[in-house]
């Protein structure tokens, strides 16, 4: 803990902890199921598993597992913990707040003098609640102790062409100064505008209304502008950094993931950001054969095939070697909403050797539909030591990911037709199977006639969380 008398050193990520659900459809079976062409959520959408949850889970639970997980794991006593935040899009009541839940957690140790509630805006979030930590440990608010920033999401759609594009999951990161991963001061750049691209306004059903090409458009607008701005004030904060901004100055760039395929247009996309802010003379030594886009427009290009197909080409390696491992899983999880971005550090985390990352600048874009999005970096502690033990404690990622139940495409929409059926019902004992899911993991035991929820969890193993 950190004295409250000065001011606080490189405050960012101290710990994080990752949850999945426990069960998954397979993307090539769920393609045969719905009558669908070969490869059109596989190679189309980019994925390749997807996570969901029974009845027996909902945010609440989500959202208790990871946080008690990640306070075990990292040996944080309750008392230590100031602030907590949930960003979530996933509403299971109008007035009480998830945080509100959360506090069940606390009250053995007394502690009840913890700020924050949820904040909610499409898949931004837990992106604001991050943002809202660190600018509580940045305050005279900040009285020496750690904030939790979560973001959890159970993200379902309708039968039909969205479906594919779900998923759900829970990410807690603990706050605090002197930490591995460091949010760069005044490198945020945000934009928010009004936009009815996806949104959520029968509060009766799980399901979004969507648009879907309006959100493509929103998504990559929104990317633009922030890229843009990021560059101007970067220019502003670090003037001894001499050449100009480019996708150059990040060793790692990841993405909030709707779906695989768009963070690799993305990636493309900020490509020909550089290329339109490159000097003429410079870009036909940078970007041989592309002066036929010379004229081109941002405005007039978010669906120009020609355009995205050639920058795609021209950022082949950027994405590989900068984006790809950081979509680990989304691949195999899908879209957790709030949670998505952060679960791309997690697996750009676990996919690179610790050393590599070692003082490294990762670019970070966070949207939420609706709109809000910002763009900022986080910076990679120079302490080899201190990074290598950071990314150990997430060891445990891959063989839980391994480890998961495959469901059937008939099952798995049986499942989907029990929570679709029974959103919001009280009182309701849910039927999900409680032996499938993982060690410590939180579930919902009944809702009574009141619609105050109960929650029971699966025993822990004892030689660790999981």
């Amino acid at each position: 803990m950190a004295s409250t008398t000065n001011w606080p050193e490189k405050v960012g990520i101290l710990a994080i902890e990752v949850l999945f659900p426990s069960q998954y459809v397979d993307q090539t079976e769920l393609e045969q199921f719905d009558g669908a062409s070969a490869g059109k959520y596989t190679i189309g959408l980019g994925q390749a598993k997807m996570g969901f949850c029974s009845d027996r889970e909902d945010v609440n639970s989500l959202c208790l597992t990871v946080v008690s997980r990640l306070l075990e794991r990292h040996h944080i006593k309750h008392t230590e913990i100031g602030r907590l935040e949930v960003g979530t899009e996933t509403i299971v009541d109008k007035s009480k707040s998830v945080k509100s839940v959360l506090m069940q957690l606390f009250a053995d140790s007394g502690n009840t003098d913890i700020e924050g509630i949820d904040t909610t805006n499409a898949c931004y979030g837990g992106t604001a609640a991050l943002f809202n930590a660190v600018n509580w440990l940045e305050s005279s608010s900040w009285d020496g102790r750690y904030a939790l920033a979560v973001c959890a999401d159970i993200a379902v759609y309708a039968k039909g062409a969205a479906r594919p594009t779900g998923g759900a999951g829970a990410i807690a990161m603990l706050v605090g100064p002197n930490a591995p991963l460091v949010l760069e001061r005044g490198l945020r750049a945000t934009h928010m505008e009004h936009a009815y691209d996806f949104y959520k306004p029968d509060l009766s059903s799980e399901y979004p209304t969507v648009d879907g090409k309006l959100s493509i458009q929103c998504y990559l607008s929104a990317l633009d502008t922030c890229y843009r701005l990021y560059r101007k004030k970067f220019e502003k904060v670090q003037p001894k950094e001499s050449s100009a901004v480019s996708l150059d100055k990040f060793d790692a760039i990841i993405f909030h993931t709707p779906f695989c395929k768009l963070v690799q247009k993305s990636v493309g996309r900020l490509s020909f950001n550089d290329f339109l802010l490159t000097s003429e003379e410079k870009r036909a030594a940078k970007y041989p054969d592309l002066e036929r886009f010379n004229n081109s427009t941002l405005e007039g290009t978010y669906f120009d095939r020609d355009l995205e197909k050639a920058f795609l080409t021209q950022s082949a390696e950027i994405f590989a070697s900068k984006t790809k491992k950081s979509l680990l899983l989304a691949n195999q999880v899908g879209n957790m909403y709030t949670p998505s971005v952060y679960s791309g550090l997690v697996s750009l985390l676990i996919s690179e050797p610790p050393e590599s990352l070692v003082d490294k600048r990762i670019a970070v874009f966070s949207y939420g539909s609706g709109l809000a999005a910002s763009m900022y970096s986080i910076r990679v502690t120079s302490d080899a030591e201190k990074f290598k033990k950071f990314a150990s404690q997430l060891d445990y990622v891959l063989p839980l990911l391994s480890s998961r139940e495959k469901v059937s495409p008939e099952q798995f929409s049986q499942l989907m037709e029990v929570r679709e059926k029974n959103n919001h019902a009280a009182p309701y004992t849910p039927t999900g199977k409680v032996g499938i899911l993982f060690p410590g993991t939180y579930y919902l035991k009944d809702v009574d006639a009141l619609h105050r929820r109960t929650y029971e969890r699966t025993p822990t193993i004892t030689n660790g969380v999981h």
